[in-house]
């Protein structure tokens, strides 16, 4: 474990996340500035170990997660076979916008350093964020449609 919290799974937030490290995402990458430096300012950086749960299904949901490096495989009920994640990748929008729990299992499959955004500091920034809030609720909408 790097930091602390549960098994497996370590936390440092940073003060300031660079914004080079956030528009490498698809859905900040045309954010405005202003929401950059906001989002730049709520976000942190979580380390997971290979085999580490990171989301569980059913579970409240209170992070937004990013992969930076590493990859995943999600587990959604009914579904045949988990669905990999990677690089650019994001999770976790469903339960911190519309649903407020998990729709899916998210396992690390490999090491992973992932950005993080609490819902606690999504708050905080929300109103300043709009763009943001709009690219994360079409992500949640098209995943719920699939």
């Amino acid at each position: 474990m790097k930091g602390g919290g549960g098994r497996g799974f370590g936390s440092s937030h940073c003060a300031v996340v660079e914004q080079s490290r956030i528009t490498a995402f698809a859905p900040f990458a045309d954010l405005p500035a202003a929401e950059l430096d906001e989002l730049a300012s709520a976000m942190g950086e979580v380390e997971v170990d290979a085999g580490a749960p990171i989301v569980t299904h059913g579970d409240f949901g209170y992070v937004l997660y990013a992969i930076e490096e590493g990859e995943a495989d999600v587990q959604v009920d009914g579904a045949e076979a988990p669905r990999a994640l990677g690089p650019g990748d994001l999770f976790g929008e469903i339960a911190l916008l519309v649903t407020g729990r998990r729709t899916a299992t998210v396992v690390a499959r490999t090491p992973m350093r992932l950005l993080s955004l609490f819902d606690s500091d999504f708050q905080r920034v929300r109103s300043r964020v709009p763009e943001l809030e709009r690219s994360l609720r079409r992500l949640g909408g098209e995943r719920l449609a699939q």
